[in-house]
């Protein structure tokens, strides 16, 4: 047997590494059921759970299966969840009525959530325009069907004010227009909804991997978002962002999309002293599907390991189509 004495360092990592049990005790990350929070659609007019084909595993609920969705999510130890409504085609508009009708899909949906779990489970709804306009749009158009910044906030205010009445703990105004966070502030504040939290979309990005979301709200979109969502090549831009939405009131702050934008993630969990959260978009998530699907990778592996890394960037709060089936791993 031959020795090395002298030749090699003291230091012997790969000792920390030798058994699952001590990888467990040294492990500097640790995801828990309480950072996830489930994103669902509910679709008006549905007698049974519609599949998603981009996103196998995912459907747009009915009310009873979401009612049923937030329970198995609660009993599972997930945080919250995140409501996505998505009206009748007929009901759609330039104006994205269903948004602000009281009786609109998404404010029902919050109602049956609220009755099912109270506050036992925090329940969040997607403030935005896209599902309920024809044109697809985040916002009200002008003549010249460019999105009207000023014109947008105005609905963006109504919107606020009905999902606060239908009970929702938490709004998160994802439209990306100028001065969102500071008019829904205001418009919660007047109309006695001053508990009502505000998840500020700070930084959010022009995406390619937004697509199989596309089919999940059955958006009318033509064209992109890339005049009011940020554009991928800047980073300065989110920080500038995130001052604003922080002045203007924001309770939580979100990078959205997660992996691709790891790095701004982390600046931005450097630099506030408020919670963050992480939206694992659909593309992400259809990525790993379908590479499982085909016996690419390891899919338990695979999700773990985007999520685990979201969390190393900073993330307190994990948007996650997987929030269910991980939490009740963990």
């Amino acid at each position: 047997m031959s020795t090395t004495y002298g030749t090699f360092p003291g230091s012997r990592p790969r000792r920390l590494r030798t058994t699952p049990a001590m990888r467990r005790m040294v492990a500097e990350y640790r995801l828990h059921p309480s950072d996830l929070i489930l994103p669902a659609f509910v679709r008006e007019g549905v007698s049974e759970p519609v599949p998603i084909s981009a996103m196998p595993g995912v459907v747009q609920h009915t009310r009873d299966t979401l009612r049923k969705a937030a329970v198995e999510a609660l009993e599972a130890g997930v945080a919250g969840i995140m409501l996505f409504g998505v009206p009748e085609e007929a009901k759609k508009d330039a104006l994205g009525t269903p948004g602000t009708d009281p009786d609109g899909i998404l404010q029902v949906a919050i109602r049956d959530v609220k009755a099912e779990v109270g506050d036992e489970l925090v329940i969040m709804s997607d403030l935005c325009l896209d599902e309920s306009t024809d044109h697809g749009h985040c916002g009200v158009l002008d003549a010249e069907g460019r999105v009207d910044n000023d014109a947008t906030l105005e609905r963006y205010a109504e919107m606020a004010q009905v999902q606060a009445d239908a009970g929702v703990h938490v709004v998160g105004p994802s439209g990306m227009m100028d001065g969102q966070v500071g008019v829904v502030r205001d418009a919660l504040d007047q109309t006695g909804h001053e508990d009502v939290s505000i998840l500020a979309y700070t930084a959010k990005y022009a995406s390619a991997f937004y697509g199989p979301f596309r089919e999940a709200v059955g958006s009318s979109l033509q064209g992109d978002r890339k005049t009011y969502q940020q554009d991928p090549a800047n980073l300065r831009e989110s920080m500038r962002e995130l001052a604003l939405d922080l002045a203007e009131g924001a309770d939580m702050v979100m990078v959205k999309p997660a992996l691709p934008y790891l790095d701004v993630l982390a600046k931005v969990a450097e630099s506030v002293d408020v919670p963050v959260a992480a939206y694992q978009i659909s593309g992400e998530y259809a990525m790993v599907e379908a590479a499982a699907a085909n016996g690419w990778i390891d899919r338990d592996r695979a999700i773990m390991e985007t999520l685990t890394g979201i969390k190393r960037a900073g993330a307190n709060m994990i948007l996650t189509y997987w929030a269910t089936e991980v939490a009740r791993q963990l």
